[in-house]
């Protein structure tokens, strides 16, 4: 939220500026929602990512979910941790490594999947009914940009 004493001159009309607020916001309340799991928007993309495309590599991954690569492997390396995904050798390029959840994180991730749920309707309940597709498109047409 703004400071309405505050004069944010050229920042209140730029479409960056207000993205970057509302992910702000975003980001807080998925924190809060996911606290007890103790996971990020950012690692809960991967789980959610690997647990539909099995065997992808982590090159692949981070490509799809537009992270740096060494930033990826960070990530990997909290999840195989706490044992909720598992790396294993490429077939097709001994060089990379294919992602899998394991069967805790394959669990783990259907339980987030109620979590994340329960956050975005924190945000559906201010919007009018078609304004989320709405919304959605219009993000979709920016990053296409």
């Amino acid at each position: 939220m703004t400071d309405p004493s505050i004069d944010y001159s050229l920042l209140d009309s730029l479409v960056g500026y207000r993205l970057r607020k509302a992910q702000l916001a975003y980001f807080e309340d998925f924190t809060a929602t996911c606290a007890e799991e103790g996971i990020t928007p950012g690692l809960f993309g991967i789980l959610a990512v690997v647990q539909r495309n099995p065997g992808l590599t982590q090159t692949a991954v981070s490509q799809a979910m537009g992270t740096d690569r060494s930033a990826m492997v960070a990530a990997v390396d909290k999840l195989e941790k706490r044992q909720l995904m598992e790396r294993r050798p490429s077939d097709n390029d001994r060089r990379s490594y294919a992602l899998f959840l394991t069967p805790e994180g394959e669990q783990f991730t259907q339980r987030l999947h109620e979590r994340v749920q329960e956050h975005e309707s924190h945000f559906d309940r201010v919007m009018k009914p078609g304004e989320k597709e709405w919304l959605l498109d219009l993000l979709d047409r920016v990053i296409r940009a």
